[in-house]
């Protein structure tokens, strides 16, 4: 019996290790894989939780940490976080020689994570590929890997579109949904009581969940653009509960988050969560009547839970959306109108486009049928014909 295929999955943040949990799990358990796990990133960082001992708290053995997060949000910091990461993936992978790297999205961190397997020769397999989110400098990272991979599997059929004209093997293009999705229908939800005792918070007539990333094409000050949603949540009134999760390591995210304390500071209807843990934030997710902000999340895992969107600015912009999610420009009286649209909005009828829940599996059975992966390593350009 041939000895089990090494599937180094990489996880950088809460956000993509709770898409992959599932993922992990299904690995482990499939008797052709042996799963490894890379931790780095703002899962490493004191400032956003030290989240990896989430991980081995789900019972996954570590087998290395890469830290590479330069304190700051200025582009030079960024860049060497970048830079750091490679290095540090090259030791990782020379160390633990896995057969694949499987890697989700489009964040800095799995990029240095994907350069360090291309130049050891390591086969990439790419969760999310195909999407577009112009807003954002993750738009480059995201194609930029999935040149650099050699199994994608994408969430939706248009990302498959996208993934195949960019030269790639239809043959490894796998349309297997999000495993987001994987999640809410697996979970078991904690209801207002245990949310209430775990979190310390308080729910009112109203409650939304918001999130503000760095939109970071956008030429705009982001800062100025959070003043804005600031202004309008500022007239929603006292009836209404706020509960912030903080941004993401990325450019202005420190400065962003330091905002969103000082006016959280001031107002008894906020409160601010730097990291919550997936079962706690969908079980949050699901309770609150509108998710606010510029997060994947409104997109990707919102629909399925029936929970209205409101979609700020260009961050996401291009990416498949479900009924559910109402667009608004970065300004009060638009954010404003979009809040009342979402309060009056039923969204059970909503079809997330995003599958059915049962990626997961999908992606370790395919991974599981590769064989020989170091015959991937060489990729053709396959011209683009459409059906």
């Amino acid at each position: 019996m041939p000895s089990p295929l090494k599937i180094g999955v990489v996880t950088g943040s809460r956000a993509d290790y709770g898409l992959l949990y599932w993922v992990l799990q299904e690995i482990r358990s499939h008797p052709a894989l042996e799963l490894q796990v890379f931790v780095t990133g703002m899962h490493l960082s004191p400032e956003f939780g030290e989240t990896w001992k989430i991980i081995e708290k789900d019972g996954f053995t570590i087998d290395q940490k890469i830290d590479m997060l330069v304190s700051g949000d200025t582009p030079v910091a960024v860049t060497k976080s970048i830079g750091l990461g490679v290095i540090g993936f090259g030791d990782a992978f020379e160390r633990h020689q896995p057969d694949v790297i499987l890697v989700l999205g489009d964040r800095f961190e799995i990029l240095a994570a994907v350069q360090a397997a291309l130049i050891a020769g390591i086969p990439v397999a790419h969760i999310a590929g195909g999407d577009t989110t112009e807003g954002a400098f993750d738009e480059s990272i995201r194609h930029a890997i999935t040149k650099m991979a050699h199994v994608h599997f994408v969430t939706n059929e248009q990302a498959a579109g996208r993934v195949a004209r960019m030269g790639e093997n239809p043959a490894h293009i796998h349309h297997v949904g999000s495993p987001g999705i994987d999640g809410i229908l697996r979970l078991s939800f904690l209801g207002r009581p245990e949310l209430t005792e775990q979190l310390g918070i308080e729910f009112r007539g109203r409650n939304l969940l918001v999130t503000f990333h760095p939109a970071t094409l956008d030429g705009r000050p982001q800062s100025d653009q959070l003043q804005e949603l600031f202004d309008a949540l500022d007239h929603l009134g006292e009836d209404v509960g706020i509960f912030f999760t903080l941004p993401n390591a990325d450019t202005e995210g420190r400065k962003l988050a330091a905002q969103i304390r000082e006016f959280a500071s001031v107002r008894p209807a906020c409160q601010v969560f730097t990291s919550l843990g997936q079962q706690r934030y969908l079980s949050l997710l699901a309770e609150v009547d509108a998710v606010v902000g510029n997060s994947s999340s409104g997109l990707y895992e919102a629909p399925t839970l029936a929970v209205p969107t409101v979609n700020i600015g260009d961050r996401q912009k291009g990416r498949l959306q479900a009924t559910s999610v109402i667009n608004s420009s970065p300004a009060a009286d638009e954010i404003s109108a979009a809040i009342q649209r979402a309060f009056e909005f039923d969204a059970k009828g909503a079809v997330n486009p995003y599958g059915d829940g049962d990626s997961a599996r999908r992606i370790a059975e395919i991974l599981s049928l590769i064989g020989d992966p170091t015959s991937l390593l060489q990729k053709p350009f396959f011209e683009y014909a459409p059906a």
